[in-house]
């Protein structure tokens, strides 16, 4: 059965089990997803079958309500043993109400079938071909005016990183909290959900630091190797906020704040005194990594002439405010890229005073977009540097490229962000 004939009885069937079969209970230790690794756009002649797609619709209805297992929290995340850790960016999912929300800015003879699914469907995909250690979604998960029920959307949302087991960690955008749920109770929903590494923010500074979400998760060395209990690549995760609460900057979007980059700040020296110390002090610092939705101000500085890889196809969205994080993280040094979303139709990475600017490009269907410009995911790999006892030793590279949701799933714009200094 070709899937475009299949997708409008797929949303009937959604919208039964919406109906009637949320007071199923599932284990998560047994359900799996199915492989939707065939299923494209509406107009690729795929095929999958009419059960299976009715057991999706049901996972990911029943996801809703279903009874939340122990969270990720306190898992430690390590290089692989092949020496790389494989991180996947979803920027903008905007994800609302499933088969029945329609699709933005796709071609004509896909709007009549496309919807939420085709998102939930890419990102099953792009999971099944990367095989990522760790998946990152940069806000706007949810298009928080047009969802009906905050905690069914976000869970309908997550459910392709819940269901493949991999670890996962969220932060917000400028649209997640315009549903039923503030900022705050989106995080403290987030954070029971299973495999997520989210926190509603970290234990040391909550009592002073801005936002919800705000979070470090640090990459351990290869197993077996004499860094397995040292980080050796460090991840940062902001909360940008949503709108300016300024009374003269009022519809303008946030920034992020003076606590946060204190918290940066400190969380950064102690994790370079850490890499410094016994055991198996290490010279330097160890890189980073930063997460956020809203791009700051030095973003404009490049367009698709002068950047490194990728395209501008629309202004940067960043606050008329610069806070000085651009400086604070040149300052500092340890991090080496931010990678953003906010700005669909923007993919591009360009290098400024040694740090990467990156959009990761609109993933969802119900964001805006462009007809015939494909969805797209942003994957950064890491690399480690290979011992002349053959073991693994410290960050040697990190790479990137990006995935489109056409029939192959292309790779385009592969690029080297950064790579260590010869020892």
């Amino acid at each position: 059965m070709n899937f475009r004939g299949l997708f409008p009885f797929g949303v009937f069937l959604h919208d039964i089990a919406y109906k009637h079969f949320c007071n199923v209970r599932l284990d998560y230790n047994q359900i799996h997803l199915i492989d939707l690794g065939s299923i494209t756009m509406a107009d690729n002649k795929t095929k999958t079958s009419l059960f299976d797609f009715f057991l999706l619709s049901v996972f990911l209805v029943c996801l809703c309500l279903a009874p939340v297992p122990a969270s990720a929290q306190g898992r430690k995340l390590s290089f692989g043993v092949n020496g790389q850790f494989k991180i996947l960016q979803v920027a903008d999912m905007h994800y609302a109400n499933g088969g029945t929300t329609r699709c933005q800015n796709v071609l004509p003879s896909q709007m009549a079938h496309c919807s939420d699914l085709n998102t939930t469907a890419f990102m099953s995909r792009v999971i099944a071909a990367e095989k990522p250690d760790l998946i990152v979604f940069t806000g706007d998960n949810i298009f928080g005016s047009n969802v009906k029920d905050a905690v069914k959307s976000m869970n309908a949302a997550f459910a392709p990183a819940i269901a493949a087991k991999i670890p996962w960690v969220a932060v917000l955008g400028n649209h997640d909290q315009e549903s039923t749920l503030s900022r705050q109770e989106l995080m403290k929903h987030i954070v029971k959900l299973p495999n997520t590494l989210s926190k509603v923010n970290p234990p040391e500074a909550a009592h002073y630091i801005d936002g919800f979400g705000n979070n470090n998760l640090q990459i351990h060395g290869a197993v077996e190797s004499s860094l397995h209990n040292k980080s050796v690549l460090n991840l940062y995760f902001l909360d940008s906020g949503d709108y300016s609460s300024i009374t003269s900057l009022s519809k303008k979007y946030d920034w992020i704040k003076t606590s946060q980059q204190f918290w940066f700040d400190q969380t950064s020296k102690r994790l370079q005194k850490e890499y410094n110390k016994e055991p198996n002090p290490q010279q330097g610092t160890a890189p980073g990594l930063a997460y956020f939705h809203i791009p700051f101000p030095e973003f404009w500085s490049f367009d698709s002439k002068n950047a490194s890889k990728g395209v501008r196809q629309e202004e940067t969205g960043s606050a008329t405010t610069n806070s000085g994080f651009f400086t604070t993280l040149v300052d500092r040094g340890d991090v080496k890229s931010v990678f953003v979303g906010h700005d669909h139709l923007n993919d591009f990475c360009g290098e400024l005073k040694g740090l990467n600017l990156c959009y990761g490009g609109g993933f969802g269907y119900h964001a805006y977009g462009k007809a015939g410009w494909e969805r797209r995911a942003r994957v950064v790999v890491a690399d480690l540097n290979k011992k002349g006892t053959g073991s693994w030793g410290d960050v040697k590279s990190i790479r990137t490229w990006k995935r489109l949701d056409d029939q192959h799933l292309s790779v385009i714009d592969e690029q080297v962000l950064w790579t260590s200094s010869p020892k």
